[in-house]
């Protein structure tokens, strides 16, 4: 089963009955029940689970001792690398797509082909075996288009500010869930991936239906992203941005445990990456909503 996000097809819990971090492979015949320890398989040791004399029981397992294996510092590269390649390509968006009137139509038109195209090189990578670094830099690039065009659009006719408000909103988040990470405040189980994993498809099926209201009836389709429920929904999707947050700490935490190769570091990168956005898309909805009813 993949994890979590946005597109809902990363990886994270495997397919038996733990949590097993990077595409963990079913137990051989013999080895540990499924089930009775989440640490029972690592798909990139080549010495089943088996702590050492004195580890405490249920104790994740040491990294093993291999050249190229994925670290906390790859991590942080990459996904300053990738969050970098959003900001440079959303601020050229900004400056060189105005959404002013004699040209509101051609950037929002260039605005939602980046989207289009975000999304399908996002559905393309989730669903490879491996990371694309170019395929996951290349997704960066549309998504940061579209971002700058909306928040400049935002900004200029909705509510002026809002989008260091939105980012700050953003680090807010991210900090506080990784200090509760941290602090293991926040258990990620499979309960907890259970429970994220429905209300996300829930919340995103509701948004689409009233997307599709919106488009065929006029208006704000079905009331969902404005008003009062404009405002409980913001917040319900910023919260689950927190939850996705929590997985993919998850998903980094268990890959260096594994040993997982530094090729994965892209991946993790790319799952952090979409999470940032979706928080940050949720603040500038929401903000905007409590501005406009001021």
């Amino acid at each position: 089963m993949r994890s979590s996000n946005p597109v809902f097809s990363r990886r994270g819990f495997s397919r038996d009955n733990g949590y097993a971090g990077f595409n963990a492979q079913q137990p051989q015949a013999g080895g540990p029940a499924a089930g009775t320890n989440p640490y029972a398989t690592n798909p990139y040791a080549t010495n089943p689970y088996a702590p050492e004399q004195g580890a405490p029981v249920g104790a994740p397992p040491q990294a093993p001792a291999r050249t190229g294996a994925m670290t906390i510092d790859d991590v942080v590269t990459r996904t300053a690398i990738t969050l970098g390649t959003v900001f440079v390509t959303a601020a050229l968006a900004w400056l060189l797509l105005p959404v002013d009137p004699a040209n509101v139509n051609k950037s929002y038109g260039i605005a939602i082909g980046a989207a289009l195209v975000a999304f399908v090189l996002a559905m393309v990578q989730s669903f490879k075996r491996k990371a694309s670094p170019a395929l996951i830099l290349a997704y960066a690039a549309f998504e940061g288009v579209f971002l700058g065009v909306i928040s400049s659009a935002v900004s200029t006719y909705v509510a002026a500010g809002v989008v260091p408000q939105a980012v700050l909103g953003t680090m807010a988040v991210f900090a506080g869930v990784l200090i509760a990470y941290k602090m293991r405040w926040i258990r990620v189980t499979r309960r907890f991936y259970g429970f994220v994993m429905a209300a996300a498809i829930g919340f995103v099926l509701l948004m689409a239906v009233n997307a599709l209201f919106a488009l065929f009836g006029g208006g704000d389709g079905l009331g969902f992203r404005s008003g009062g429920l404009g405002i409980l929904f913001g917040v319900i999707g910023i919260i689950l941005g927190a939850c996705f947050l929590a997985l993919d700490f998850k998903q980094v935490e268990d890959g260096i445990a594994y040993g997982a190769p530094r090729e994965e570091s892209w991946m993790a990168a790319f799952g952090l990456t979409m999470t940032l956005v979706w928080i940050y898309l949720e603040f500038l909805r929401l903000i905007s909503i409590l501005q406009g009813d001021d």
